[in-house]
């Protein structure tokens, strides 16, 4: 890993954080573009309510995607694109539901519950390693999403 030098990690500590990284790009992708169907295929009285609030989350998610991607590089490894790799890659199945509001909250809760168990498993990883920059974004995504998704479990009533 060209840049554990630079950083002050070790190469095989990067190597194996930059792969666990990869695998939780790829649950964001899939998860961001689920959401994205959900804004756009929302129906019914729920739509005024969950279409801009889908798009707050979707705009959350792509910056995200970018911050673990260049934290990857950061890294001194490649981050992958292909959603190939995704879909092989990813906890998060592709959602065909996406039109009725209660089953996309559903699945945005699930989603967040796979999301927030990578996280905390790269928070111990990266502990380990002295790496207080992935620790720092794993830990600020885990204490936003935790609260995400007391707001999204509340919209369902639970």
């Amino acid at each position: 890993m060209k840049n554990s030098n630079l950083i002050g990690l070790k190469a095989e500590d990067c190597k194996s954080i930059a792969e666990k990284l990869n695998v939780l790009l790829s649950n964001y992708s899939i998860f961001y573009q689920n959401t994205r169907g959900a804004h756009w295929n929302i129906k019914g009285d729920l739509f005024f309510t969950l279409h801009p609030k889908f798009e707050e989350l979707y705009n959350s998610l792509i910056l995200k995607i970018d911050e673990i991607a260049e934290r990857i590089l950061t890294l001194g490894a490649q981050p992958q694109h292909n959603y190939s790799f995704y879909i092989k890659n990813s906890s998060i199945k592709e959602s065909n539901e996406v039109s009725d509001g209660h089953k996309c909250v559903e699945d945005i809760l699930s989603s967040f519950k796979t999301i927030i168990e990578l996280q905390r498993e790269l928070l111990d990883i990266t502990d380990k390693a002295g790496d207080e920059g992935t620790n720092s974004l794993m830990s600020d995504y885990i204490t936003e999403q935790e609260k995400e998704v007391w707001m999204y479990n509340s919209f369902l009533g639970k």
